[in-house]
């Protein structure tokens, strides 16, 4: 079988898509093919000006591209309602939200809302934006939720005693990315259990990139260890645009199916075309997926109401 390409997305004509942080990195990608295949493409970021200035080099190379620049905050609780509202004056569907945004082993902070930053912006602001949009995902026939995850979810682990390293303790930025990205999984395979469940006719699938050249590891760039393995890495690390291919793939391909994590075929996932991959038993564990939901409803104070 021939592989996955940017090529093989069909026509999304009427098709309206979601890609937060979509100004830059695997985001900016995502937003270039999908809107290439005639979908309308809103960038969803936290600065409006870089979104501009996305939205305009897409249109440079796709002059006829459909792109709308939006704010969205997803350290805010208060910008991702104000997202929702407004997004809700505009558009009446809503075919595929992709959750793409993230922060990577940055030094312990709070959101506004006073989350540790990479749990509050990778999983509670996706959980909460998701669950603003839930009407009209529920409206639009065949709508998708496309969470991001990553490799280092199998690193992660859940301890609902201390889930936001509350004082930081115990708190390394690598644990606590590690741990958002477990809880991207978690969150992604109980909305389509959920879905099902309901009758929504919307799924849920996740993806990663594997090992992609973005400006999400600028925390670690420059740390001993990464000016070792840099040689090794320029050999292995893909760049945006293949790096994007999976979480592309979960948002258009029309063989997918709810509940399916995408990510590269190659060796420890790190580069290649993009399959069906499978993820750790951790990221399975549904009691752990139902613990997480009851909190991360409880935190963001956003419900999901199915029916």
């Amino acid at each position: 079988m021939a592989d996955w390409t940017a090529r093989d997305v069909p026509e999304l004509s009427g098709k309206t898509v979601v890609v937060t942080g979509g100004n830059s990195g695997l985001g900016f990608e995502s937003a270039r093919v999908l809107a290439s295949k005639g979908a309308e493409v809103i960038l969803a970021c936290r600065s409006v000006s870089r979104g501009q200035s996305a939205k305009q080099e897409i249109a440079t190379r796709l002059p006829d591209a459909r792109l709308r620049v939006m704010k969205l905050d997803l350290q805010d609780l208060s910008s991702i309602e104000g997202f929702a509202t407004e997004f809700g004056t505009h558009c009446r569907r809503l075919d595929v939200l992709l959750n793409n945004a993230g922060i990577m082993n940055t030094p312990y902070r709070l959101t506004q809302d006073g989350f540790e930053s990479q749990m509050g912006t990778n999983h509670l602001g996706h959980f909460a934006l998701t669950g603003r949009l839930l009407d009209v995902l529920a409206r639009t026939p065949g709508s998708r939720v496309v969470t991001v995850s990553s490799s280092g979810h199998r690193a992660g682990t859940m301890d609902f005693g201390n889930l936001l390293f509350q004082n930081e303790r115990g708190y390394t930025p690598f644990k606590a990315y590690s741990r958002s990205k477990l809880a991207n999984l978690l969150f992604a395979y109980e909305l389509q259990r959920r879905l099902e469940r309901h009758g929504v006719d919307c799924m849920s699938l996740a993806a990663h990139p594997g090992a992609a050249q973005t400006d999400l590891g600028k925390h670690i760039e420059d740390e001993f260890f990464m000016r070792l393995l840099k040689p090794v890495l320029k050999r292995v690390v893909q760049g945006p645009k293949s790096g994007a291919l999976p979480q592309i793939r979960a948002s258009a391909d029309p063989t997918v199916r709810g509940g399916q994590y995408y990510g590269p075929d190659g060796l420890f996932q790190m580069s290649g075309s993009p399959v069906q991959v499978q993820s750790s038993r951790a990221s399975r564990n549904t009691h752990d997926a139902d613990k997480l939901w009851e909190e991360s409803e409880r935190l963001t104070g956003v419900l999901y109401r199915f029916s």
